[in-house]
């Protein structure tokens, strides 16, 4: 004799197989895909790597009184700023960041070595600043498009300042920027304190609009066809979803896409549409962001403001199609599949013209670097030579 819940069960089989109706009984978190290794996202990690062990340092030094420091005060932070190498071998092989030159700590010590911010390092602060004022616009749409998914229009100004790096927002924008734009914004309390929140004062209808929806707005005005919203999904070469994923993806796929900024304090946690809207919020952030990527922690901060729950991470995996989840440095790092190719960036963000040009300064250097040690070995082999050539005779 079966029980009411087997017969439900059974009846829900029957009108799968013989009606071509999909009712499900298993909950989304149930639905595991396999994680497989994409090599080139992977590569788009690991190229800024260099570039981003630089600008922990030089963070570190601006962050200084004077922005000077003693050479071996800064050989003690090396553990914090995860650095391989000792301070002088850093500064060798990374030439145009600093000067180094002897002061002493107190009066009547002996002089040591500090390092300065260098005249080349002074330039590019400068274009900095006039980088950040040109893109002032699409920094405050990035900022009003955050607060606008969040549950209330409200997120802690403390997280906004733990993912300033991802979004590309200026170090000093909850001081500077959020003040002249306070038709959108209010800074209550003290950010640093962990009370400090940053609340949306003004809807603005222009920036209600995903990615996604712009994309399909576009494709309509091109075809004269009305496109519906919707995901790009591209699963990686070799990639195959087992039958019962398949079938959920496809009619997942099918439910109507639910814009990051729409209401959806009617929807269920656990059910599709609510997954469908928190893929969308991924989408969007990560769409957002500088690199199209953002570490899994950081998005884990952002819970509460978004309605992740608590297993959010398992949709990176779930949405392979849409998404890759990289674990590269031991970090699980959520990607925008459909935002790169091969391992670079298909859309470059204008803020990425100031690790463009901090790039340019690291690079100019190291080939300085490198043509000095040319010059060198030149000289020691052109010495060699003139000794061999006298004890020949």
């Amino acid at each position: 004799m079966f029980s009411k819940r087997k017969n439900q069960t059974s009846f829900c089989y029957y009108l799968n197989n013989n009606l071509n109706l999909h009712i499900y009984t298993r909950p989304i978190s149930s639905l595991k895909v396999v994680w497989r290794k994409d090599p080139l996202l992977d590569q788009a990690i690991e190229h800024d790597k260099r570039f981003k062990q630089c600008a922990r340092v030089v963070k570190e030094v601006l962050n200084e009184p004077g922005q000077v420091i003693p050479l071996r005060y800064l050989e003690k932070r090396r553990e914090r700023m995860r650095l391989k190498v000792k301070i002088e071998t850093f500064l060798n092989q990374n030439p145009f960041l600093f000067d180094i030159y002897y002061d002493r700590i107190k009066p009547k010590t002996e002089p040591v070595k500090f390092i300065r911010v260098s005249d080349q390092l002074l330039q590019f602060l400068e274009e900095e600043k006039q980088i950040y004022k040109e893109n002032e616009p699409l920094i405050v749409s990035k900022l009003c498009k955050m607060l606008m998914m969040s549950k209330n229009k409200v997120v802690s100004a403390d997280k906004l300042l733990h993912v300033k790096r991802e979004f590309g927002f200026p170090n000093d924008f909850l001081v500077d920027l959020v003040p002249r734009y306070s038709e959108y914004f209010r800074l209550t309390g003290l950010p640093g304190e962990g009370k400090s929140f940053l609340e949306l004062v003004n809807w603005n209808p222009e920036f209600a609009k995903s990615v996604i929806e712009k994309r399909a707005e576009e494709e309509s005005r091109l075809t004269g066809i009305r496109v519906r919203p919707s995901f790009n999904v591209k699963l990686p070469p070799g990639f195959v979803l087992k039958k019962e994923m398949r079938e959920w993806t496809r009619d997942w796929m099918e439910l109507d896409y639910v814009s990051p900024y729409e209401d959806v304090s009617h929807l269920e946690q656990a059910s599709r549409e609510m997954e469908k809207r928190s893929v969308g919020v991924f989408h969007e952030l990560l769409s957002l962001s500088l690199y199209k990527r953002i570490p899994v922690p950081i998005l884990g901060k952002f819970c509460d403001e978004y309605r992740f729950s608590n297993a959010f991470s398992s949709a990176f995996t779930r949405h392979s199609g849409i998404f890759y989840m990289s674990l590269k440095g031991g970090i699980e790092t959520a990607m925008l599949r459909e935002a790169y190719e091969g391992d670079k960036l298909i859309d470059i963000d204008p803020l990425l013209q100031i690790k463009e040009r901090f790039a340019e300064l690291l690079k100019e250097g190291w080939r300085q670097r490198a043509e000095q040690l040319r010059l060198k070995q030149e000289k020691i082999k052109q010495d060699m030579e003139l000794v061999a050539t006298r004890v020949s005779e």
